[in-house]
């Protein structure tokens, strides 16, 4: 991957991962370094997009998209093209896009209100792109675990600096 980061950088993306509006203050306080130490490397690890973004973690009931799918999609494009990903990609709805190996062509994610709202979605939205040849759709019943926090591996494998 070429990015360095050693012991301290992944003590920091630890703490930030798990509360990302950590002041830096207390993030200092936390890995007993000076503040500024720690907002210069902080600056560094967005500047090499180790860290991509901030984000709230907002619960789906309260907007009222209870309804979790995710949609199989298979494609006429051929190797290489991505005219129907990146059609996809521009709508708000899709949550996650993946390329993925296999039968389909494309794994996406989406959140709607209900069974009603995803027809419409996949009528209105997804009818509109051409290529997509077919999709499979399943729709979730129960989430035991849902978020994006990275594993981060043992701090025994990073180099000290």
């Amino acid at each position: 991957m070429g990015l360095e980061i050693d012991i301290t950088d992944v003590n920091i993306l630890a703490a930030l991962q798990a509360d990302a509006c950590l002041q830096n203050a207390e993030l200092a306080r936390k890995l007993k370094m000076a503040p500024s130490a720690v907002l210069e490397r902080v600056k560094k690890l967005e500047q090499k997009n180790v860290i991509q973004a901030y984000n709230a973690k907002i619960n789906p009931a309260i907007l009222d998209l209870k309804l979790l799918a995710f949609i199989f999609i298979k494609t006429s494009e051929g190797p290489g093209s991505a005219a129907v990903a990146k059609s996809l990609a521009r709508i708000p709805d899709v949550l996650e896009l993946h390329h993925i190996a296999g039968e389909d062509c494309y794994l996406m994610k989406v959140r709607s209100k209900d069974p009603l709202s995803l027809i419409q979605f996949m009528r209105e939205k997804m009818s509109r792109i051409s290529g997509i040849l077919t999709t499979k759709t399943t729709i979730v019943l129960e989430t035991i675990k849902e978020d994006n926090y990275l594993p981060i591996p043992k701090l025994t494998a990073w180099k000290k600096h």
